[in-house]
C-alpha cells in the first residue's frame, strides 16, 4: 500500500527537521515543495508531499500516517 502525507509549516528549521525525519523513516519526496505567504502573520508557509510504500497494511482513514 502507498501512503501519502503533505507536511506543512512555517519556513523555518523545524519544518526542515520534520521533512528530514520523514525521509529518515523511509518516506520519499513527491513533487516539488510549495511556498505560500501568510500576509496576516507576515511569514512564508512551506509544504512538501511525501509518499511511502508499506506492506501488510490495509488502508484506514484512522491511520496515524506520521507513525510510519
Amino acid at each position: 500500500m502507498k501512503l501519502y502525507r503533505f507536511i506543512t509549516g512555517p519556513d523555518d528549521s523545524e519544518f526542515c527537521h520534520r521533512v528530514t525525519q520523514a525521509l529518515n523513516k523511509g518516506w520519499e519526496l513527491s513533487g516539488s515543495p510549495s511556498l505560500s505567504f501568510d500576509a496576516e502573520r507576515g511569514r512564508t508557509i512551506c509544504g512538501q508531499a511525501v509518499v511511502k510504500d508499506v506492506e501488510g497494511e490495509d488502508y484506514s482513514p484512522d491511520m496515524k500516517l506520521g507513525a510510519y
